[in-house]
């Protein structure tokens, strides 16, 4: 299963929302992307539906997780100029599912940032690449924000308890997905490649092990030249889907 090709990337952006499962992976996928994007005036929020308290690769207490990575995302998205980090409560990194309280969470997420654009993670999986982009948590993110975004944000009937909130129906106009199948939708990062990296080397607890520089160099190099781009470019790449 594949997308459709995606369709051009509205050009009157002004707001995004991206929504996650854990601290680092807007970083890893994305962050050239949101860089330009913050550069070009776009206001650009997170969303993180858990802190990560199961990542890590040394003998961090468990119990200390969650306080780490919180300030490893806020740190990576000053790096990019990210001003507003937030962090939904009560889901366990490892154990996440599209449900309706989480759907209903990232409903009223939109609702009161109303974006006219979402970067998500696709909630397709990559048979050929089962790690990374097709983490469980990653699919049940961009499952249950897919939902959140239609029927759910514009339906003025699908959770009133939100109507009660003074949270009105918002309809995002556009959704870029991130590690899915077959990504048509390449964007030239090359001169946010700093930026990105920096953003990446805060989440110490997750890179410390090891130097990005060169993992990401020869991805983003593999995406610029499946795309056609002149050599010594770096990109990322997307699905876009309009929702209208």
């Amino acid at each position: 299963m594949t997308y459709p090709p995606s369709a051009p990337a509205l050009t009157d952006i002004e707001r995004v929302l991206a929504v996650f499962a854990h601290p680092d992976d807007i970083d890893f996928g994305s962050s050239g992307t949101v860089a330009g994007w913050v550069a070009a005036g776009i206001e650009v929020t997170y969303l993180l539906v858990t802190r990560g308290d199961a990542g890590g690769f040394d003998d961090t207490p468990r119990h200390e997780m969650p306080d780490i990575r919180e300030r490893e995302q806020r740190a990576a998205a000053a790096a990019l100029g990210v001003a507003r980090v937030e962090f939904l409560d009560g889901y366990a990194d490892g154990t996440l599912t599209p449900s309706l309280d989480l759907r209903r969470d990232i409903t009223a997420a939109i609702r009161r940032h109303r974006p006219d654009r979402i970067l998500t993670s696709s909630p397709l999986r990559r048979w050929e690449r089962l790690s990374g982009p097709s983490h469980p948590d990653h699919l049940a993110t961009g499952e249950a924000t897919t939902c959140a975004i239609y029927p759910d944000a514009r339906n003025p009937f699908a959770f009133p308890e939100l109507l009660d909130q003074g949270l009105k129906p918002w309809v995002v106009r556009e959704v870029w997905y991130a590690g899915g199948p077959s990504p048509d939708h390449v964007v030239d990062v090359t001169d946010q490649f700093d930026r990105k990296l920096a953003a990446l080397r805060a989440h110490a607890s997750q890179t410390a092990h090891f130097d990005p520089a060169e993992w990401l160099r020869d991805r983003m190099t593999a995406a610029a030249r499946d795309a056609g781009l002149p050599s010594g470019r770096l990109a990322e790449a997307f699905t876009v889907l309009r929702t209208e």
